[in-house]
């Protein structure tokens, strides 16, 4: 690049200038350089401006942060609010699809009734219409959704007064055009409008008022509960459950459980349990169950056209005089076989306990362990007791179960022994029943009969024959006059006593496993193998189902005073229930499954046997 890898030159000044201009050239530039050096060194007063700057522009980006942060919480605000929303339309749909199916059965029984009477070409054609109308295609169902929505969008244009405008010419409907999945989506979507649509800031405010309400309230020694004012809740029960939910103490707790409705689900009662959830007050375990249960009813009327409604119950469900507040396991009893059946003395001294091939009698008067103080040795060794009746005045025990005998025992004796024997034709007795005036017994066998015994001369008085199965359970009027039974046939047969006659007959779609008849009205509690509760009014057509059982309901005993019943079932649970609408007044979980259970006349004391080959005794706690 440069001639013999020579630098170049340094820079000479033109021909024909001075030295004294190069000169000044020079010390133009030294001068030039030493400004630069000058300008990098900045002054204090200068470095704190400049952070400052950039604190200003820190600062500015953290608002935008903030700013952005608030927007993202409002809309996980936007989105919890339409999760409960869609929540409350799942559960809705839910509900009116099981309302829908069992139309559909119900309706399907009739006509299977009702064909065999219809000529045999009838019959064919009936058959195959009934078979067609059970082709449901994608077509009519999107037909069917599309009339619904144009209905709705209708009716939504009505009651705001706006003129609806016509759809372009040639083009169908919205909901009409959807295809497939589509129109279940859209029909989804008017729902979910439909329910937005409500006043949602109402909602809001009734949480920010029971919050207000509940901070007020905490700090006070007793919690006021005023009913006279009116709320922004859509049932008193919720708002006396909102105030009592913040004390945390176990009274109030206690007058939570009892107010709470759990037949109503309401958008408010799920936002109120959202916010207490996020504000860590759930301490109460009696109100975690309280509110687990109020998401979802278990109480329904039964009208007479089988419409079912959720109950809303009364605000003296839980109170009042007779009503217990919950139960307390005060003794367990081992009696080393499954007890199928219990029964506890007047005196409320003895527990009888039946298991296989035995009862074991107990005495419960003192408290500690427990060990049987007699033995009874009854049928064969091999046979489970299924029954066990106790005479009032408690010298007569009288069993049955797998065998075709029933042994009445003379307790009166010091050691009790065997007075009598009744012999059957049936191979079992699966339940027993003692007249009011204690001269007659009742035996329900396995062959459907109910045998009548008379006590004094131990002799078989008469059947009364309709039960095409087993017949399971048995309880008796007050008066002495009406028998009610359930089979396994599917039906609650009424008896009169003094015609020796049949006079109702009540059918269901589920084997029946117990029953039992309000000492003091004219209600009828029945247990199902499906797991339901019904309760029937015998003489209309009213009738309670509770939903409370998760597997089938294997004895039910009302109290002596009528206002309450208990049943106990196959999923370990112990349920007490208010008279007739069965609103649920505690609760208790066993280890297995309950399979027996008595109330003491006195209404102290409930008795329950279980298939852990032990029976337990609880103190009713007023």
């Amino acid at each position: 690049m440069f001639p013999q890898n020579r630098p170049p030159a340094p820079l000479q000044p033109p021909p024909g200038s001075s030295a004294s201009a190069a000169a000044a050239a020079a010390a133009a530039a030294a001068a030039a350089a030493s400004g630069t050096a000058q300008s990098l060194k900045l002054t204090y007063p200068e470095t704190l401006d400049r952070i400052k700057e950039e604190f200003q522009f820190l600062q500015t980006q953290y608002h935008s942060l903030k700013l952005e942060c608030e927007k993202l919480a409002t809309e996980k605000t936007e989105i919890q609010r339409h999760y409960v929303m869609y929540y409350e339309m799942s559960y809705g749909l839910n509900i009116e699809m099981h309302k829908q199916t069992e139309i559909a059965k119900r309706l399907n029984v009739i006509c299977a009734q009702l064909i065999p009477f219809l000529s045999q070409e009838h019959q064919q054609q009936v058959v195959q219409a009934m078979e067609r109308a059970k082709q449901v295609t994608m077509g009519e169902l999107n037909a069917s959704i599309g009339q619904q929505l144009q209905a709705q969008h209708l009716s939504q244009h009505a009651a705001q007064g706006l003129p609806m405008a016509p759809h372009p010419s040639g083009l169908p409907h919205p909901g009409l055009a959807l295809g497939g999945s589509s129109g279940l989506l859209a029909l989804s979507g008017a729902l979910g409008a439909q329910l937005a649509a409500k006043d949602e800031r109402a909602h809001l405010e009734a949480v920010a008022a029971a919050a207000a309400a509940a901070e007020h309230h905490r700090g006070k020694s007793h919690v006021q509960l005023d009913t006279a004012a009116p709320l922004p809740f859509s049932h008193i029960y919720w708002s006396r459950a909102y105030l009592l939910a913040f004390s945390q103490r176990p009274q109030e707790s206690r007058e939570f459980s009892n107010f709470y409705n759990p037949s109503l689900c309401n958008s408010s009662s799920i936002y109120l349990l959202i916010w207490l959830l996020t504000r860590d007050v759930l301490k109460s375990p009696t109100i975690i169950l309280c509110l687990s249960h109020s998401l979802s009813a278990y109480s329904f009327h039964v009208s007479a056209d089988g419409q079912m409604q959720p109950v809303p119950f009364p605000p003296d469900a839980l109170l009042g005089p007779g009503i217990p507040r919950h139960a307390r396991q005060i003794h367990t009893l081992s009696h080393g076989e499954v007890v199928c059946a219990v029964t506890i003395s007047t005196s409320t001294r003895h527990v009888y306990t039946g298991g296989k091939g035995c009862v074991k009698v107990w005495d419960i008067s003192q408290p500690g362990s427990k060990s049987p103080m007699a033995q009874l040795d009854c049928l064969n060794r091999d046979n489970y007791i299924r029954s066990c009746k106790l005479l009032p005045d408690g010298r007569t025990l009288i069993v049955g179960g797998e065998a075709s005998t029933l042994s009445i025992w003379d307790l009166a004796t010091p050691t009790p022994r065997i007075k009598a024997e009744l012999t059957s034709s049936a191979p079992a007795c699966y339940a027993l029943a003692i007249s009011p005036d204690n001269k007659v017994c009742f035996s329900c066998c396995s062959d459907g009969n109910i045998v009548v015994w008379d006590l004094h001369n131990q002799t078989l008085v008469r059947q009364f024959q309709g039960h095409t199965d087993g017949a399971s359970c048995i309880d008796i009027s007050n008066d002495g006059t009406k028998l009610w039974t359930g089979g396994l046939d599917n039906t609650v047969r009424c008896w009169d006593l003094r015609e020796g006659r049949q006079l109702q007959q009540h059918d269901f779609t589920s084997q029946i496993f117990s029953l039992g008849y309000c000492p003091t009205g004219e209600w009828l509690a029945v247990g199902m193998e499906s797991s339901n509760v019904e309760v029937l009014h015998v003489s209309k057509p009213d009738k309670y189902q509770l939903h409370l059982h998760e597997s089938c309901v294997l004895s039910l005993k009302f109290a002596y005073c009528g206002k309450w019943f208990v049943s106990t079932g196959k999923d370990n649970l112990l349920n007490a229930w208010r008279t007739p609408y069965g609103s649920s007044i505690f609760q208790s979980k066993e280890s297995s499954s309950v399979l027996s259970c008595d109330i003491s006349p006195d209404d102290q004391f409930i008795v329950t046997g279980s298939g852990d080959k032990k029976a337990t005794v609880y103190e009713v706690i007023y």
